[in-house]
């Protein structure tokens, strides 16, 4: 009976290279979803592993299966966040946070408070696209009106909106980064703050200083009234109190609550404020959850920004997942991940190496793929073993994912989420790439608390 061999350097790189040119190609000239690409990645390089590797199919479809195991949890979750996020908008929860966080506008601290905005927009969310291209849209044109440099305010605008996207249970990238590295989303989560904290405070700073200069201009808020007067006519209470539902969350999050039980308590608690503060039925709360909440303001912007959630807005990223996953599991069953993880790796010579190779690595995916998703998966399939080979936490390998290929991402013109902030703000990702801080300062967070070691914490010996 042949024996599987190990792939060389050569062979692991054709389904690489193969889903480089194939995703160019359907992301720029036929517009398609990077699905299709995928699993035609998989077949080259289940083809490689059957009939240049020795491998047979059964093996494979083994290695897809366990890859996928692995993500189920993350999977659910994501589900579950989608019917939290219906429940949330119907109940008022989400246009509160935006009716109260647009309060913080003021001249002198402009920039700050666009940051600040957009945070809380992208946080109550989990969505940077839509906190861009809703207040986002808004804020850019009320700060050009006082003089402001587009590129600073889309810096900062950018900046708030993957600070969200990063630090909120409800985004699926910061589901999906755990879910590859093997952490637990809840201790991601709280990981990621000693990176992100200071590269936030640090942001602030600097939009503070950038805008001290626009002080006593007067300040043109017919958008921002546009949309506040919208939700007041719109929603009966948008109450102070409707903020106690995230605030339930936080607390579970702080007692260490499993995430599955923490946001379905938080859904259900979102359901229970739409019937007693907006009057909605049982079978509103019910169409929410599925469908998701859909708005109908006649305000474009409002929209926009209300018509999301129910769980079946998750099934796209749920088979873009399973998709992905497909790719990484033939290709980490027939060595393919290790061969190339293992030449990367023989230049990463400590901790600092490992994270250094761990940070290049999603920023390159995210150049050659065009797609945040695969810099997301495949880097924490590659590494995944590495760390535990090394004794470090899962949750260091998670975190320094999202301080690279979520962060990064939105400053490359050709991927997904460059293209879209260029149709949307008009502006090329490498004009406002100079003044989005927090995005680029958070790899640089990442690599400093990795030479220091402070924060890199060991693999519990029970795991």
């Amino acid at each position: 009976m042949k024996q599987a061999r190990q792939a060389t350097l050569f062979e692991a790189l054709i389904p690489i290279i193969f889903l480089i040119i194939i995703l160019g190609l359907s992301l720029t000239i036929f517009d398609l979803d990077p699905q299709i690409p995928l699993l035609l990645g998989t077949l080259v390089a289940s083809l490689i592993g059957v009939y240049r590797l020795g491998f047979k199919w059964a093996e494979l479809e083994e290695g897809i299966i366990q890859t996928i195991t692995m993500a189920v949890q993350a999977i659910l979750i994501l589900l579950i966040v989608g019917t939290l996020i219906g429940t949330w908008i119907l109940s008022g929860v989400v246009p509160s946070m935006i009716y109260w966080g647009l309060n913080l506008l003021s001249p002198g601290i402009f920039l700050v408070a666009t940051l600040l905005i957009c945070s809380i927009v992208a946080v109550s969310t989990g969505s940077s696209w839509t906190t861009a291209g809703t207040v986002g849209i808004a804020l850019l044109g009320i700060g050009e009106t006082l003089g402001i440099s587009a590129p600073v305010i889309a810096g900062a605008i950018i900046s708030g909106a993957y600070f969200g996207d990063k630090m909120s249970p409800l985004s699926d990238t910061t589901n999906l980064a755990p879910a590859m590295a093997g952490a637990n989303l809840f201790e991601h989560i709280r990981h990621m703050l000693y990176t992100t904290g200071p590269a936030y405070l640090i942001s602030l700073i600097l939009y503070a200083i950038i805008g001290m200069k626009y002080a006593g201009q007067s300040l043109d808020t017919a958008q921002i009234d546009l949309i506040q007067t919208t939700l007041m006519n719109h929603f009966q209470t948008l109450s102070p109190i409707l903020l106690l539902a995230p605030v339930a969350v936080i607390v579970m999050v702080i007692l260490k609550v499993p995430a599955l039980p923490a946001l379905l308590t938080g859904t259900l608690i979102g359901g229970a404020f739409a019937i007693v503060f907006q009057g909605a039925d049982l079978g509103e709360v019910m169409s929410a959850m599925h469908y998701g909440y859909e708005s109908h303001t006649g305000v474009l912007a409002v929209d926009e920004l209300l018509t999301r959630g129910g769980l079946d807005s998750m099934l796209w990223t749920v088979s873009l997942v399973l998709c992905a996953l497909s790719f990484g599991g033939v290709l980490e069953k027939t060595g393919m991940l290790t061969t190339i993880s293992s030449h990367i790796l023989t230049y990463a010579k400590g901790t600092f190496g490992l994270v250094f190779a761990t940070l290049i690595t999603c920023i390159f995916t995210n150049i050659v793929t065009g797609d945040q998703y695969l810099a997301i998966v495949m880097p924490g399939r590659m590494y995944k073993e590495e760390y535990e080979k090394r004794g470090l936490a899962a949750k260091n390998l998670s975190r320094a994912i999202e301080d690279s290929a979520t962060v990064t991402s939105v400053l490359i013109p050709w991927t997904t989420c460059g293209s879209y902030m260029l149709a949307t703000l008009g502006l090329n990702p490498i004009a406002f790439l100079p003044y989005a801080f927090f995005n680029l300062l958070s790899p640089l967070v990442s690599l400093i608390l990795a030479a220091t070691g402070w924060t890199m914490e060991k693999r519990s010996p029970q795991k």
